[in-house]
């Protein structure tokens, strides 16, 4: 007989079936044996790419991740003769295409080797950059969205009239399709007649998505027909990416850089040139200025898309390395050891490295070669999110017209965020110097001992703690080495005189470093993209000068780095500083300000600062407390020899008393005794004087005691008045007589 299913069998539900058979006869009889048989559901072999995760996780600092450790490729058995496989990074969404430094341009270009004195026409808003402040901004301060409706007029005297020769002009652009069938142009940058007149000496816009530069020599530097349009057609130029783009004009050559690619113009069209005039020009941003031939003079031609980093460098062309280095891509894909791929294996990258395409006939060198593809992210701190991957396979077979067919793989990389640092400022906060130092040649040194640490929070593993489920998880503060892209010194209250004071910096000590500097009386500036080591190195070499320094007794100033271009910064490190005058007047009123600092600083130590303080300011402090405490202690014995001579005196008056009662002291008393009175009056306050004295001398004696002590004294005087006569009296009225 035949066994057959009533329904289709799926290998997934169940992979095998029993079935008991057994026979009867005629009479009903059972067989005396039964026969089992199996039925084994064989899986639906389906091609395609096995044992791969969706979702890839990467830390920073991680390097070289392989994103396929285990996968293989699942052919169903059939005669496989090519494999061809594309993996793709789409990273379009971050950034500007791709992980890139955030630095601003101006760092980068100096840290790409590019050539000094590029002007930054898009940088971000600031108080001395402030033409940027209207336009629209993206998330990050360095893109800027322009829709159509504004553009940015540069201030005179940023970029020189005079551009040369030889210039070169750089951005990055996303565009699209412009709309409308006769679309206008778009202008990017653009150098017009401010009045009057609407001449164009130089632009750079987009036209029907092709980019075109024009640039109109003056007459006295020509007087032929000399080429003035550059036409490039390309395709990038409106399928809203991000891309890279150099024009490097060394006239009448003029060539264009896209993502690192040269490319030639294919139209130049050639011009007169335009006759001199007095007329001032004006240099925009994302529209052309309209000076002329309308009533009032407005922005026209506008911009439709997104601009970064737009530079113009006068005099000077950039060559093929720095501008690949200033493009380049800090993600992508990579192969881990190209030299164990195998034979018949052949690979190619783009070049961004964000899409590779491999090719082989033998599947276990595909499949081997795949699990070596990984993803890098070579930033210290990358920009956290996904990245999407997409793997597309094609097969061919042999002898077959219809061949399988892989399904995609659609996974993603997630990348973590980095910790966060802590960029710490610390060195001596506070100094005094006289003020000949301060007029000297070489001024004073600002920052001897500054120091810029970093450090971030790490969460040990949970795995440790299984222990304390309720406790929090302990927090280590690790120090880290990464780089700076500026610190710039601010002076804090009035901006710095420039006819008695500066900041000064030697550029020799920039040499053999990636460091850069600019000054102004607002402060002194160091930026470009190198280790926290030299920034300390070239900040304690700054110095500040003042050779006038009678009205001046301190200033201030505070320090502040960043790294990122201000994506991390670091705390804001104050320092005061004092000087010290010849005058005594003036040098009373510098140890007032100098005297509260320094007990401020010993009161209120803050790591290593403690120490610079107690090391540098007592010179000038100390100086001072000891002087105070000398006159407090002359004061104090003063007072101790005139309190017990008083008390010498007191006690030999007190003897005197005792041996003759009537004979005083006129020189420790001044009596005034008013001669119209009676004798009897003086006597009484001569006797209440005496009563006085006795009490003061025999203070442990009763009140009674001293009551009839008091009236015997005054007994015993009275006899002594009457023995003596008339001449006793005599003496007596001239002792009362007193001057």
């Amino acid at each position: 007989g035949n066994i057959r299913n009533t329904e289709k069998l799926n290998y997934d539900k169940q992979h095998q079936y029993e079935i008991m058979v057994t026979a009867f006869d005629c009479g009903q009889n059972h067989a005396t044996e039964d026969v089992l048989v199996r039925v084994n559901v064989k899986p639906v072999c389906k091609p395609g790419w096995q044992d791969w995760n969706k979702r890839i996780e990467y830390k920073p600092g991680s390097g070289s991740m392989p994103l396929f450790p285990s996968i293989h490729l699942e052919t169903c058995d059939g005669p496989v003769s090519l494999i061809h496989t594309t993996i793709e990074l789409q990273t379009n969404y971050i950034g500007k295409g791709c992980d890139r430094e955030t630095y601003s341009e101006k760092s980068l270009q100096k840290l790409c080797g590019a050539s000094s004195g590029a002007i930054d026409l898009l940088p971000s808003p600031s108080a001395t950059t402030n033409w940027t402040a209207g336009l629209l901004m993206d998330n990050n301060d360095m893109i800027f969205k322009f829709d159509g409706k504004q553009g940015a007029k540069i201030p005179d005297g940023i970029v020189p009239k005079n551009l040369t020769d030889q210039f070169t002009i750089t951005l990055w652009m996303k565009h699209g399709p412009s709309p409308g069938l006769r679309a206008e142009k778009e202008t990017i940058l653009c150098n017009s007649d401010k009045t009057e007149m609407n001449r164009h000496h130089y632009a750079l816009y987009v036209h029907n998505c092709r980019l075109v530069f024009l640039l109109r020599k003056d007459f006295d530097q020509a007087d032929t027909f000399r080429p003035a349009e550059f036409h490039w057609k390309l395709d990038q130029i409106c399928d809203k990416e991000w891309h890279y783009y150099v024009v490097n004009v060394e006239f009448p050559v003029v060539t264009l850089y896209m993502d690192g690619t040269t490319y030639e113009p294919y139209l130049v069209t050639n011009d007169w040139p335009i006759h001199p005039s007095h007329i001032a020009m004006q240099l925009t941003v994302g529209a052309c200025w309209q000076g002329g031939e309308v009533t009032k003079p407005r922005f026209a031609q506008y911009f439709h898309g997104s601009l970064a980093s737009l530079t113009i460098r006068p005099g000077r062309i950039e060559s093929q390395k720095v501008i690949s280095c200033l493009q380049a891509c800090k993600e992508g894909l990579d192969i881990n050891s190209l030299e164990s791929l195998g034979q018949g294996i052949k690979y190619h990258f783009n070049p961004s490295q964000s899409v590779l395409v491999m090719e082989g006939d033998d599947i276990e060198n595909i499949n081997q070669a795949l699990r070596k593809v990984s993803y890098i992210n070579s930033r210290q701190f990358p920009t956290a999110g996904v990245r999407r991957l997409k793997v597309s396979s094609k097969v061919q077979c042999f002898g077959e017209d219809v061949c399988i067919s892989i399904p995609d793989i659609d996974a993603y990389v997630m990348v973590f965020q980095a910790n966060e640092p802590k960029i710490t400022v610390s060195g001596m906060d506070h100094f005094a110097r006289p003020a000949a130092q301060f007029e000297s040649e070489r001024g004073v040194t600002l920052l001897p001992d500054i120091r810029i640490v970093s450090r971030v929070t790490k969460v040990e593993h949970p795995g440790d703690l299984r222990e304390h489920d309720g406790a929090k998880k302990p927090v280590v503060l690790e120090e880290m080495l990464h780089n700076l892209d500026f610190c710039d010194i601010l002076v804090v209250g009035a901006e710095l005189d420039p006819e008695q004071e500066c900041l000064e910096l030697d550029h020799a000590e920039l040499q053999g470093k990636h460091l850069d500097a600019t000054n102004s009386t607002a402060g002194y500036s160091v930026y470009g993209v190198d280790s926290m080591h030299n920034y300390e190195q070239v900040l304690r070499q700054v110095r500040y000068r003042n050779w006038d320094t009678s009205a001046t007794f301190d200033r201030k100033f505070r320090v502040k780095c960043s790294e990122l271009n201000g994506r991390y910064t670091s705390n804001e490190f104050n320092l005061e500083v004092n000087i010290l005058h010849s005058s005594n007047s003036v040098d009373h009123v510098n140890h007032m300000i100098v005297q509260p600092q320094f007990l401020q600083s010993v009161h209120h130590p803050e790591g290593s600062t403690s120490a610079i303080h107690n090391s540098v300011v007592p010179s000038v402090a100390t100086v001072v407390i000891i002087i105070c405490v000398s006159i407090l202690i002359f004061i104090i014995t003063l007072g101790v020899y005139r309190i017990r001579t008083a008390h010498q005196h007191s006690s030999a008056d007190n003897e005197g008393s005792k041996e003759n009662e009537m004979d005083w002291d006129d020189s420790a008393l001044t009596i005034t005794v008013n001669p119209m009175e009676k004798y009897e009056k003086p006597h009484q306050t001569e006797e209440e004087s005496e009563e006085e004295d006795t009490e003061d001398e025999e203070e442990d004696t009763t009140s009674a005691e001293s009551d009839e002590s008091e009236e015997e004294e005054e007994e015993e005087e009275e006899e002594v008045i009457v023995q003596k006569g008339d001449k006793r009296s005599a003496t007596r009225q001239e002792q009362l007589e007193w001057d």
